[in-house]
């Protein structure tokens, strides 16, 4: 079963000490990936996938995660800005559970509200043309999603 925000202690535990974290920014029709250090201190955007069936994306995903040596996955959860989760709420919890069974590791559900927001209002202060905002927002939301779980495992 998934981890939540309130059980992070139970997913520090759950990956060895050394092992990197993957963040994911699940959309309608990507999937940002972002990659910690091994210390697990810095999040650094690394890819954009483009959504395809189930079995593709867990494969993509899992050369990713066998060639840097992940040990689990920071999936953002879009709840909705009352804390209420919605129609995408569920997908992605559905994803969730598809993948680390799938994968065989841990992941956490990290509250993704504003990510996206926030990396797009920085490309836009970074002076970033409409193009390159969209070729990246996804995997700088995902690495926006992962420095957040890193910086609160750190305070652990």
């Amino acid at each position: 079963m998934a981890i939540f925000e309130t059980e992070i202690e139970d997913f520090k535990a759950a990956v060895a000490p050394g092992q990197r974290l993957i963040g994911l920014d699940l959309g309608t029709k990507t999937i940002g990936v972002a990659l910690s250090d091994t210390m697990r201190t810095v999040a650094t955007p690394m890819v954009v996938l483009k959504k395809a069936k189930l079995k593709e994306d867990v494969a993509a995903l899992q050369a990713i995660i066998d060639e840097h040596g992940v040990g689990g996955i920071v999936l953002g959860l879009p709840k909705n800005m009352d804390n209420s989760e919605g129609p995408r709420a569920q997908s992605t919890r559905a994803f969730a559970r598809n993948i680390e069974e799938r994968l065989g590791l841990p992941v956490l559900m990290w509250d993704e509200r504003l990510s996206t927001a926030a990396v797009t209002r920085t490309l836009i202060e970074a002076d970033a043309s409409r193009k390159r905002r969209a070729e990246v927002v996804d995997k700088m939301a995902a690495a926006y999603i992962l420095q957040g779980a890193l910086d609160r495992l750190a305070r652990l």
